[in-house]
């Protein structure tokens, strides 16, 4: 009997770790797939790309932009939209600005007839203190989003409505 029982024992580790060896496999197998499906998706995921769109210390017309102002300064976004045939008025900025035109086509006229066609996607660096205007020569709206460097309480564009536009 007593040797009956050593053999039950024996018959019960042996399959006992050969169930456990099966186990162990199968959870091996199942963190290898893991592991291969974290790779997949890790693989998948679209990394942050930067691209320096300019690096200028000049205006769209080559003029050397002026010296920072002294002051509080003040940071300002602003989108526009100008409509298709839609022109705007002579005007000039006292402070600096920039902007990146996602949408149409813009056409800046300076007052001395220096003209700059900015194209969807580009950006562009406005004249400081010279007067100019833009028109929307195309078929589709105009989105332009511009990024002021100001001081506090500076407007952002002075009007010229004594200027005609042609």
């Amino acid at each position: 009997m007593r040797k009956m029982m050593n053999w039950v024992l024996a018959a019960t580790l042996i399959c006992s770790a050969s169930v456990m060896t099966s186990c162990k496999e199968k959870q091996a197998q199942q963190a290898q797939e893991e592991n291969t499906a974290e790779v997949q998706v890790a693989d998948s995921v679209k990394k942050v790309v930067s691209e320096e769109l300019i690096r200028t210390s000049k205006s769209w017309d080559g003029v050397d932009l002026p010296d920072y102002f002294q002051g509080k300064p003040e940071l300002v976004a602003v989108k526009y939209v100008f409509p298709a045939g839609q022109k705007l008025g002579w005007h000039h900025h006292p402070v600096m600005n920039y902007g990146i035109l996602v949408q149409g086509e813009l056409t800046i006229i300076g007052q001395d007839g220096k003209t700059k066609v900015v194209h969807e996607g580009e950006p562009v660096v406005e004249m400081v203190g010279t007067i100019h205007h833009g028109e929307n020569r195309g078929d589709k709206d105009v989105i332009l989003y511009m990024f002021y460097l100001s001081k506090e309480g500076e407007q952002l564009a002075v009007q010229h409505p004594e200027i005609p536009l042609e």
